[in-house]
């Protein structure tokens, strides 16, 4: 059912440190407008789908935010690798080192862990893509407050590509919005 491909869909090669920015970024995975919420959210809303057009949409769009969530973890942990356990303490990240140490583990930018109340499934085909737009419309503008946090060219490079990536799916759910609603769905 899925092939992976052992590379990210942009290449990622950050070479400068910058734990507030891991601090930051790690809300894309784990955060309630993050690439896991977005993955879960569609693969979940795919079953209720009224037919295979809309099932393959929300399917190919859930993998492909799955590879959203590798692209978030390797640029965290490419921005923490050579962190002293004091640098992490006093970019805030001291609690996640305690019980994390560098691993990657699925919060917000506050440290709260992800949820599945962060996203919604009803099973009507016109809601949940009216909630999938409004989250690739979210998770635009978290991209875009997340560029204003860094002035990193090789960090921007790729949220400049997942925002675009956020775009495309907004267009894509909002032609499956658009094609339910003229066959009375």
């Amino acid at each position: 059912m899925f092939k992976y491909i052992k590379h990210t869909n942009y290449p990622i090669n950050i070479s400068k440190k910058d734990l507030k920015m891991a601090k930051y970024l790690i809300t894309q995975f784990g955060g309630a407008n993050g690439e896991l919420g977005a993955a879960m959210r569609y693969f979940s809303q795919k079953f209720s789908m009224p037919d295979d057009y809309g099932k393959a949409l929300l399917n190919d769009i859930a993998t492909e935010e799955l590879g959203h969530c590798e692209m978030i973890a390797t640029m965290v942990h490419q921005l923490t690798k050579n962190a002293t356990i004091k640098e992490m303490e006093e970019a805030g990240l001291g609690s996640m080192y305690a019980e994390h140490k560098k691993g990657i583990y699925p919060t917000n930018a506050s440290g709260v862990p992800f949820t599945v109340s962060y996203y919604a499934v009803t099973g009507d085909p016109l809601a949940d893509i009216m909630e999938d737009m409004a989250a690739e419309q979210k998770a635009r503008a978290t991209y875009e407050s997340l560029i204003n946090l860094t002035d990193d060219e090789d960090v921007i490079k790729v949220l400049l590509f997942l925002r675009q990536r956020e775009v495309v799916h907004y267009n894509r759910f909002k032609e499956l919005f658009l094609y339910y609603k003229n066959k009375g769905y």
